[in-house]
């Protein structure tokens, strides 16, 4: 049965550099790599993961933590990023870890990381500043592990970072409103006090407020109201806002499973969608489309691919330099459908 190693010695290099060349990862010469592949095909060889791994001193595997496996983004940024790192070689080890509460609690269990893995993909975590120094080398026995954080709320040492400008995002999402003519106009955020509720949607609420007082709204006029994560706590949250009296003329969400929750509290309180109230979300959730939802979207999938390729670069070795690793802001983009419109004074 032909190994490895024989491989190596018909093309004149090491194991390591078969492993590599075999993988596509980036550090081998495209010459090398073609004399690999010649004596891999004349020797019958195919390679098996885990020989390449241990031939080149690596796990072969990247550890995705997120909060929660039903998240949407979470799902896409993950589909996306598995269609770089699958094909260059590496598995992913998903792990969840919970809200804010149980993060504290599973985060310090990722010290065992090191010994299964080569990097870390860190995913729309809980905002805590606290949490972040758990990814420092000390927590891992000393030895740096690289990683790249997607929407996370805090930055983690020595790891570069991938999102939206979310302020800027909720802030575009209420000047759409504005400029239909809305000056009634809530912000459905999350709860800052729910385990689940993401940093963007923090950050979302201080665009609103921003684009509400370059209106000239008066500070009475800044209309918040807290919700639970998800369809079902926008609904909720809907519903008591309209037993308090006088619905608002247009309604701003944090993300656009607060917004459909929104939505299905207006319909059923008889309200028309956008004829009475109108609702606009920030995400690009998958279902938004579907709905006529207009929203704020982020490019998720492309979130997801831009940090597995920031990935496969440090892996490979192809960052050199010691400067303290940035972050990189995409676009967002408004998109415009069914649910928004002039309010009917208008």
């Amino acid at each position: 049965m032909t190994r490895i190693d024989d491989v190596a010695r018909l093309a004149g290099v090491s194991t390591a550099t078969v492993s590599r060349a075999l993988r596509g990862l980036p550090t081998v010469s495209e010459a090398t790599r073609q004399r690999v592949r010649l004596a891999a095909e004349q020797l019958g060889y195919t390679a098996s993961p885990s020989a390449s791994r241990l031939a080149g001193g690596k796990a072969g595997t990247v550890a995705v933590l997120v909060p929660r496996i039903s998240s949407w983004f979470s799902g896409a940024v993950v589909d996306a990023a598995e269609e770089l790192l699958r094909p260059a070689g590496y598995d992913l080890l998903l792990r969840t870890v919970g809200g804010r509460s149980r993060a504290q609690e599973r985060l310090p269990g990722t010290a065992d990381l090191p010994k299964r893995v080569d990097a870390v993909l860190l995913v729309a975590t809980p905002a805590l500043v606290s949490a972040a120094p758990v990814f420092a080398a000390p927590a891992f026995g000393g030895r740096p592990l690289p990683g790249v954080t997607v929407a996370a709320g805090a930055p983690v040492p020595g790891w570069p970072s991938v999102g939206v400008d979310d302020v800027a995002a909720a802030r575009t999402a209420t000047e759409h409103l504005l400029q239909l003519g809305h000056r009634r106009i809530v912000c459905l955020s999350g709860d800052a006090t729910d385990d689940l509720t993401r940093p963007a949607d923090l950050d979302r609420r201080w665009g609103y407020r921003e684009a509400m007082l370059a209106a000239g709204t008066p500070a009475e006029g800044i209309l918040e109201f807290a919700a639970r994560a998800g369809v079902e706590g926008g609904r909720q949250a809907t519903a008591k806002l309209l037993a308090r009296g006088t619905p608002p003329t247009g309604i701003v969400a944090t993300c656009d499973e607060l917004a459909m929750g929104a939505i299905v509290a207006l319909c059923r309180a008889g309200l028309r969608v956008p004829a009475d109230v109108s609702v606009i979300g920030v995400d690009g959730h998958q279902f938004a489309r579907a709905i006529g939802l207009s929203t704020v979207a982020q490019p998720a999938a492309e979130l997801g691919r831009l940090a597995a390729g920031t990935l496969l670069d440090r892996l490979s070795g192809a960052r050199h330099d010691d400067t303290e690793p940035g972050r990189v802001i995409l676009p967002t983009r408004l998109i415009l459908r069914e649910t928004t419109a002039p309010p009917r004074a208008h």
